[in-house]
């Protein structure tokens, strides 16, 4: 069989050790070959692809990006479509095709295996954002990355008594936010998930200057105001007709010294949150990911995508994983909650 691997969305720690895991495996149990598709489904759409023989993926495990590229194509656009791409991979004799991305690319796998292609997907996002896999890989790597940063700007927020406003990614889970708030010993962690007033944010950030301590105030991107109609976009829409979210600790900083006289500032972290080695955990989750994709390919089990429940990896629906958001539950922020203030 010749299977073709490509990496679509948003980059993101552990993407290589996925390539890496399916090749291993599939060439040395199965004898599958493979390709790689260049810069995501539009390497599909035009054909763009690179051989993956088994010396092209050694010592990727430990690698951040993709050796494929990536975009946020949609492959239902710009000359795509369900028979164009079945073209494509019978031009190229490609069997199958394993998608490793997040909610946007496996919608696409979804749509695309429905229409007869045969598909099986990878769970892929720094978000954690995504049904029926307790975790993504990538996930562990950005926490880290932000708890890091948190912790570098509370010691410049104690030497100037500021108040620091820290936004971290998420889309509209809180997940990357209520785990590096938690780590890095945040004063108040604001999420998607869970209303809070500009008022109680201020009454956090007081109780902590009235104890003699700098506030930190850890963020989600596509947290919002009850004031505000949604989360904050300013930067238009991807591909897929999403906004891209950003910009809410701008908003939230200076409204905190208005109503406190405390000096604040909105740092937002980005882009390094998906940059740099993936952790341990993210090389070991992405690796088995790899290696159990191969399996699924070569049972058949088209439309499904692999998935962690609990120590185990299974297969699970790609409808399944994609019907909703994987959202923090109310009962994580009250535990997180207790330490505000």
């Amino acid at each position: 069989m010749r299977i073709g691997i490509l990496t679509s969305g948003g980059d993101c720690p552990g993407l290589n050790a996925v390539i890496r895991g399916a090749v291993l495996k599939g060439d040395r149990v199965y004898g599958h070959d493979f390709v790689g598709f260049r810069w995501g489904w539009k390497g599909v759409v035009e054909g763009d692809l690179m051989e993956l023989p088994r010396h092209r993926v050694r010592g990727l495990s430990k690698e951040g990006g993709t050796i494929l590229g990536s975009s946020r194509t949609n492959p239902y656009e710009a000359g795509g479509g369900p028979e164009n791409i079945q073209k494509v991979l019978d031009r190229n004799g490609i069997d199958a095709i394993i998608a490793i991305g997040g909610e946007g690319t496996l919608s696409a796998a979804r749509r695309l295996s429905a229409d007869g292609l045969k598909i099986v997907g990878v769970p892929k996002t720094i978000d954690n954002d995504l049904q029926a896999t307790d975790y993504t890989f990538g996930f562990d790597t950005a926490v880290g990355i932000a708890t890091e940063a948190i912790d570098r700007l509370r010691t410049t927020a104690e030497s100037h008594a500021r108040c620091m406003v820290v936004e971290v990614m998420g889309r509209y889970v809180g997940w990357i936010a209520l785990h590096s708030g938690m780590a890095a010993g945040a004063h108040a962690i604001l999420i998607p998930e869970v209303t809070a007033t500009i008022e109680q944010i201020c009454e956090w950030v007081e109780s902590v200057r009235d104890r003699g301590r700098a506030p930190v105030i850890v963020v989600s991107e596509g947290f919002h105001l009850p004031t505000m109609d949604g989360a904050h976009s300013h930067k238009g829409l991807d591909p897929f007709g999403r906004p891209l979210l950003g910009g809410i600790a701008d908003i939230i900083a200076p409204m905190i010294e208005e109503r406190t006289g405390i000096e604040s500032r909105a740092t937002v972290i980005g882009h390094i949150q998906r940059g740099g080695a993936p952790s341990a955990f993210d090389r070991v989750l992405a690796t088995r990911f790899g290696m159990a994709a191969v399996d699924a390919v070569h049972d058949g089990k088209w439309g499904t995508m692999v998935a962690l429940r609990g120590t185990d990896v299974v297969d699970v629906s790609i409808t399944e994983a994609t019907r909703s958001l994987n959202s923090v539950p109310r009962y994580r922020w009250d535990e997180a909650a207790l330490l505000f203030g």
